[in-house]
């Protein structure tokens, strides 16, 4: 008797952005560490969610896939600093590494319990950091940082998954792209999972975005983490 057993595997959307500054990464992903000499943070992680180890899947190489020299990346964007979305950040040495300051100071005086998923690690290269704070601008309707890049980009706070969590905003020819990372469910489903979920988990704001969407149509809402469901034989004896 063989039937199917759903597994499931999560995976972080990395951007890569064609700017007047050269090639921009949006979050870096896991780094090629993490998969060959994963921390005990990082295994745990990839068990309890099925990630795969295989340094073919870090943004360098998979950058270097689409033609384009790693180090071509001068600049990173990053949404927080957890293992899972800073751990590239060691394949790119020599990019400026662009983030809120309330992130930064959770990083350097280990803040809040958020700061447990920090890998060490990831930083012991010394990035060049470049740390924003206030918001100066309203991106429809929502509290933003114009970021130095064209097309537009902007951080847009949404503390609470981490203490200094952001969103990145991104002009395209099509319109508007909105990495929400961390602040949505997987998938930037609404529904996938409770509110008291959302709240312990990822921060406040999902009730607020999931209004701000509604009203926002034109914009492609992007969560900080995708599953996919492969499906695997399990075969036992019995009916």
């Amino acid at each position: 008797m063989s039937p199917h057993v759903p597994r499931w595997h999560v995976a972080t959307p990395c951007l890569l952005v064609e700017t007047d500054h050269g090639l921009v990464l949006v979050d870096s992903g896991l780094g090629v560490h993490d998969h060959t000499s994963p921390s005990r943070m990082v295994r745990g992680f990839s068990i309890a969610l099925g990630v795969q180890h295989d340094p073919s899947l870090a943004a360098c190489h998979q950058i270097a896939r689409l033609g384009h020299a790693p180090d071509a990346v001068q600049h990173i964007v990053l949404t927080h600093l957890h293992f899972d979305h800073a751990g590239g950040l060691p394949d790119f040495p020599h990019a400026q590494v662009h983030l809120h300051r309330r992130e930064h100071d959770a990083l350097v005086h280990r803040r809040g319990w958020s700061a447990l998923a920090y890998d060490p690690a990831d930083f012991a290269h010394g990035p060049r950091w470049v740390l924003y704070d206030t918001p100066t601008i309203d991106w429809l309707g929502l509290d933003a940082i114009r970021l130095p890049f064209e097309p537009e980009m902007y951080l847009v706070p949404l503390h609470g998954h981490t203490l200094g969590h952001c969103g990145v905003a991104i002009r395209d020819a099509g319109g508007w792209l909105f990495q929400a990372a961390d602040a949505l469910p997987t998938n930037a489903e609404f529904d996938l999972t409770p509110n008291w979920l959302n709240r312990l988990a990822i921060g406040p704001h999902v009730p607020r975005l999931r209004a701000w969407a509604a009203a926002h149509p034109e914009v492609r809402l992007l969560a900080g983490h995708v599953w996919t469901r492969t499906v695997a034989a399990h075969v036992w004896n019995g009916d």
